[in-house]
């Protein structure tokens, strides 16, 4: 197991050195990892307290810093303690500048500007909560995406995610005993999305929320040939109505969220005319 020291440095919240470590990280095995975050970086006194830290704990340097000054200081700092600095979205500005033929807008922080697409995604996100669970169905006619599926299979999760990339989505249990309400099988505007899982993988999952809540798990809820027959229900429905059907047995949230969009997009393109 190898030990790395790795210090995100940024000029705003660093939220998107995070998910740019995160996503490198994730293509190495055996490395303990231990992060060292200094968000908020606007001063050289600042950053000479962060330098002293990066000095006691010597590893990989990734920074997102706009200001000239601080980052020729931190580079050069770095390179006197023979430590590597990286600034991962140069590349990516670069190639824009020369595309677009204009300088990037160098103000900390720009893409947290609140601006009417921030905004759309608060409003998204208080909608999405309202509509958790089949709650509310006399409003699905406004949501973008509504997921279906049996208990256990993502829904909420993923609904949140979907709510925190601008989309309302409401999501509806699928359950044997207790048919949907009829306004799902008439929606319109709304993407209707089934997500559905493997037996197994279910039956572990609401195994373990039910010891998570001190409930006794010899029930139906979790018996494997009940779980089958409820999924395979919830794939007829699906099936009937000519829903999209995501399999969410192996993939993450972001995973499942992205396929969905991917959905929507391919929905939403102008049709061709043959």
């Amino acid at each position: 197991m190898m030990r790395l020291h790795l210090h995100l440095l940024s000029d705003s919240t660093g939220e998107t050195l995070e998910n740019i470590a995160k996503a490198a990280l994730a293509q190495f095995d055996d490395v303990d990892t231990q992060r060292h975050f200094w968000p908020m970086i606007r001063n050289e006194a600042h950053l000479e307290r962060v330098l002293a830290e990066i000095g006691q704990h010597p590893g990989l340097v990734l920074f997102t810093l706009v200001n000239p000054n601080i980052r020729m200081m931190l580079e050069d700092r770095c390179r006197a303690m023979g430590l590597p600095a990286v600034a991962p979205l140069d590349g990516v500005n670069d190639a824009l500048s020369g595309l677009l033929g204009q300088e990037a807008k160098a103000r900390p922080g720009r893409q947290h500007m609140l601006d009417a697409a921030y905004f759309a995604r608060v409003e998204a996100i208080q909608w999405t909560i309202a509509h958790d669970d089949g709650i509310a169905s006399d409003d699905w006619e406004e949501a973008d995406i509504v997921l279906a599926g049996v208990s256990r299979s993502s829904k909420t999760p993923t609904s949140i995610y979907l709510a925190n990339r601008g989309y309302k989505a409401a999501n509806i249990p699928i359950v044997v005993e207790s048919p949907p309400p009829p306004i799902l099988y008439r929606l319109k505007k709304p993407l209707v999305v089934g997500l559905t899982t493997s037996a197994d993988r279910l039956v572990q999952i609401r195994r373990n929320r039910l010891l998570s809540l001190n409930q006794r798990t010899e029930t139906a809820y979790v018996e494997q040939e009940a779980v089958t027959r409820e999924i395979a229900y919830a794939r007829r429905l699906f099936a009937d109505n000519g829903w999209p059907v995501i399999d969410v047995t192996r993939r993450s949230i972001e995973e499942t969220a992205a396929a969905i969009i991917a959905l929507v997009s391919e929905r939403n393109l102008p049709k061709v005319e043959t």
